[in-house]
């Protein structure tokens, strides 16, 4: 989080500012998400109108403003962050999943009661079909207005960045064999046409990665796959970026799509409406008969082959080996030197770098004290508290490699703990060892899963406001997509060969957090029933652990994960380095 001094002010200038563009276009509501023209998560700086406008930092997040009122809509893990940032800016926030909370076209409703005679205007570009069509069940929509853009006079430009391209050694397939694979499935559902809009899947469909979004190494593109014929939309010159495709496929202008999609001849086109803009949803010719469904490519970029599953497994012990060394320097220097939460955060990706990382795989969240109870807290130099030989620091952090992407979280004993934070280390630590150790079935959902991790901590009567694992891409989003193990992942299997997050979690508003994540990969046990493997190489806090709350079970989990670390990161460690990852991994 970024607590911004005097914000308040500002923002509310901002709104001001976007009411004027209202009237002056007669628009009655309008409405600004956080995405971007492909429904990313991360976007390039050029898409933050969101947070231009509101101040509210967080990746999450859809801001709604009226003549009179102004509402912000964010999830479990924004709400102690948008308090903050949204203090003194007169936007409600709005706590999405909980009792009470009304949806956007709920709440737009009791505030324009005379429905169809009010215009709701967004630019469709960045709203989704299933959303764009919502509101208009209710209201008019004005979809071609960019109200953000008229009210930003130094907004970032829109650039392209390099592109380049993957070893087949790393992406385990070719991008003729990816064709050929959503062909089939193209075939099947009864499509002539398929539009790609997801930045990930295009990225994974063309073995191919770029540097338009920071951390996640995408480039801004739109496919139309055909049949016989593949045209790629690219920010990017033709000249430049050519020899990177496949012979046959054709590179277009970037904002072609949607002028070239009006004149498509084919007479079926496959899409997924949660990702295709309402603006491109619009472009689809009338006579053109449409297939609803799950981008394919999102499902096969989900399962890894054996390379990208051997690739990842490589740099999480690189990672493993950073993170190790980056809590052995914090736990020997926290009582000596002046170390901060930023501070902390920059000598961990120093060790990241070191072990051959390029960049992050999102910013670090590195929290100390009450700020771990922010779950996606980001220290700035206003907020940025010195670490002190006591209590807990918790850092979410990972990194991209040339050979895959890792995502860890460990909540790192400073010094003395109170028996609160260790019960409630415990607790979590009991959760996590439950999820890595369940077996199912292969018709369980992530939100049976997310059951399973809850329940320990509820008979303590805890709980925590996120899902309990998402997806991880290979050398892509540290998010991905359709898997996860939340209250929300009930619409996808868990299937092997799966990468996934597990990561449950303790929040203490004005005390701590705690949260403990490693990456678990789903396997195919001697059974036949799935599991998981975990694949993150990292000791938990021993000194943390009542040993008397585990279970002899959960202690043979937890003595031989710790063995594993011991003898995956020792040949990667100084001498000095193994003496204190062997005591850190001992037995309990």
């Amino acid at each position: 989080m970024r607590k911004y001094k005097g914000q308040g002010g500002k923002m509310k200038r901002q709104v001001e500012n976007l009411r004027a563009k209202m009237r002056e276009k007669k628009i009655d509501a309008y409405i600004i998400p956080t995405t971007d023209f492909h429904g990313s998560e991360y976007v390039n700086d050029y898409f933050k109108c969101r947070e231009f406008v509101s101040g509210f930092t967080g990746s999450a997040g859809t801001l709604v403003v009226t003549a009179d009122a102004a509402a912000l809509w964010t999830d479990g893990r924004y709400f102690l962050q948008a308090e903050s940032e949204l203090a003194g800016s007169g936007i409600v926030l709005m706590r999405e999943g909980e009792a009470g909370t009304p949806e956007i076209a709920e709440w737009l409703c009791q505030r324009l009661p005379r429905g169809r005679e009010q215009m709701v205007g967004f630019d469709g570009r960045i709203v989704s079909a299933k959303f764009g069509e919502k509101l208009k069940e209710s209201f008019h929509v004005e979809a071609e207005l960019d109200l953000a853009d008229e009210i930003w006079a130094e907004r970032p430009k829109l650039k392209a960045s390099e592109i380049y391209p993957l070893a087949l050694r790393v992406t385990g397939e070719s991008s003729e064999s990816k064709l050929s694979r959503v062909r089939e499935e193209m075939r099947k559902a009864g499509a002539e046409a398929h539009i790609i809009t997801s930045l990930e899947e295009i990225a994974w469909l063309f073995n191919l990665r770029g540097r338009d979004v920071l951390h996640t190494p995408v480039f801004y593109a739109f496919a139309l796959v055909e049949l016989e014929r593949v045209r790629v939309y690219l920010l990017n010159d033709e000249k430049k970026v050519k020899s990177l495709f496949d012979d046959g496929i054709e590179i277009k202008l970037y904002t072609a799509i949607f002028d070239e999609l009006k004149t498509l001849k084919a007479k079926s086109i496959m899409y997924d409406e949660n990702t295709i803009s309402y603006r491109l949803f619009e472009s689809i010719p009338h006579s053109c008969r449409a297939v609803k469904c799950k981008d394919p490519a999102m499902l096969m970029k989900a399962v890894k082959n054996s390379a990208e599953i051997a690739c990842t497994k490589h740099a999480h012990i690189r990672d493993g080996a950073a993170v190790a060394r980056f809590i052995k320097w914090l736990k020997a220097n926290v009582s000596t030197d002046e170390i901060t939460e930023i501070s902390a955060a920059d000598y961990l990706w120093e060790e990241r770098r070191r072990q051959g990382a390029y960049d992050l795989s999102f910013d670090t969240i590195a929290g100390y004290g009450p700020h771990a109870a922010i779950i996606h807290y980001e220290a700035a130099p206003e907020t940025n508290a010195e670490l002190k030989p006591e209590g807990f620091l918790l850092v979410d952090s990972g990194g991209q490699y040339e050979d895959g992407t890792t995502d860890i979280t460990r909540t790192i004993a400073l010094g003395p703990l109170t028996e609160e934070m260790k019960r409630c280390y415990t607790a979590v630590l009991k959760a996590h060892i439950a999820l890595a150790t369940t077996e199912f079935d292969a018709e369980t959902t992530g939100t049976e899963l997310d059951a399973i991790a809850r329940k320990t901590l509820h008979t303590e009567g805890l709980d925590y406001k996120h899902g309990t694992g998402h997806g991880v891409g290979h050398m892509l989003s540290v998010h991905e997509g359709p898997a996860s193990i939340s209250p929300r992942g009930v619409n996808c299997h868990i299937a092997p060969g799966m990468i996934l997050s597990n990561e449950p979690g303790v929040y203490q508003e004005g005390k701590f957090g705690i949260r403990l994540e490693n990456e678990i990969l789903c396997i195919e046990l001697e059974n036949g029933k799935y599991g998981f493997e975990t694949i993150t190489f990292c000791p938990f806090e021993r000194e943390a652990i009542l040993t008397e709350f585990l279970t002899e079970k959960e202690k043979a989990w937890l003595n031989a994960y710790h063995a594993r670390v011991y003898d995956t990161l020792k040949p990667l460690l100084s001498t000095e380095e193994q003496v204190w990852l062997k005591a850190a991994a001992s037995e309990i």
